[in-house]
């Protein structure tokens, strides 16, 4: 689950630009908490809670407060830029839409595996000719045991 003491990683340039580009096609406005937000995710080593990234983003910029952060992630949810996901029974974390993956948790450890979007294809197919049913397995993880807690069971 997300860690309250990680270190970040540096920032991929032409990424955080294409992202901005997103943003200005999109919702046309780039403000100083979109830019802080972006750069926070992009700096940050897997996902966050919406309170940790206000706390990284306070930190730089005391004048972002709290509310400001929920209203312009939900504004650059809303504009398929930022995802949240809903991992076992903790807050919805955050990352950036263009990191396509899924997300395993153990129901025992809380670890959290990052599978490939190409995972759940085969199921999303089923589902959609059997229920006429379009998945978004993005949204919510799935529960269950890791290989080392299986092992240990």
């Amino acid at each position: 689950m997300a860690s309250k003491n990680r270190r970040t990683k540096r920032i991929d340039m032409a990424r955080y630009d294409a992202i901005v580009a997103d943003i200005r096609l999109r919702a046309g406005r780039i403000t100083e908490a979109r830019r802080a937000i972006i750069t926070t995710l992009l700096g940050a080593n897997g996902h966050v809670t919406a309170d940790e990234l206000a706390a990284q983003i306070h930190q730089q910029l005391p004048e972002v407060h709290l509310s400001t952060v929920y209203r312009t992630l939900d504004t650059l949810e809303e504009i398929g830029v930022v995802e949240h996901v809903h991992l076992g029974h903790g807050r919805a974390v955050y990352h950036l839409a263009d990191e396509f993956h899924h997300h395993l948790v153990c129901d025992n450890c809380d670890n959290v595996v990052e599978v490939p979007d190409s995972v759940f294809n085969e199921v999303g197919v089923k589902l959609a000719a059997t229920y006429g049913f379009t998945i978004r397995p993005h949204h919510f993880a799935v529960a269950g045991l890791c290989q080392l807690c299986s092992a240990s069971a």
